[in-house]
């Protein structure tokens, strides 16, 4: 039997807005209610929740569109370069984390730059090559 691949934390951001898309859900859905139930008993609520369910609406697709923009701006963060693909090209992981050393309270590890995967090298600016030392000719008469 194959063992579930665990999913991954969604970004904030999409989080976020899936959080605003469900409160937006729960308020249209509280304002077809209070419509439907105010149209039963013919009061004067009908106007103000069905302005309020039309808001809801309007405001549940703006958050289901926000939710999908969001994903893909975190699923392009990703990507490298140049690659239609999320994870292609990615680094292969390093040591294991158990290997790290791992800093004491108040010591900070100092950790070298590391060259990027995805720049280019820096080009040195254009040299001339030494040009040998100019000798003059002398122009010999000919027989």
């Amino acid at each position: 039997m194959s063992v579930p691949r665990r999913r991954r934390r969604l970004p904030d951001e999409v989080r976020a807005a899936a959080v605003r898309a469900v409160l937006s859900l729960a308020f249209t859905l509280v304002g077809a209610v209070v419509a439907t139930l105010s149209s039963y008993a013919g009061s004067w609520m009908l106007t103000p929740a069905l302005m309020a369910m039309g808001l809801g609406v309007f405001g549940t697709m703006w958050c289901l569109l926000e939710i999908l923009i969001s994903r893909q701006v975190a699923a392009q963060r990703m990507r490298p370069p140049g690659s239609a693909y999320p994870m292609a090209g990615s680094r292969t992981p390093s040591e294991p984390l158990a290997a790290r050393p791992f800093p004491r309270p108040g010591q900070s590890v100092h950790r070298q730059p590391q060259q990027s995967v995805y720049r280019q090298p820096q080009q040195q600016p254009h040299q001339q090559p030494p040009q040998p030392p100019h000798q003059s000719r002398v122009s010999t008469p000919r027989p």
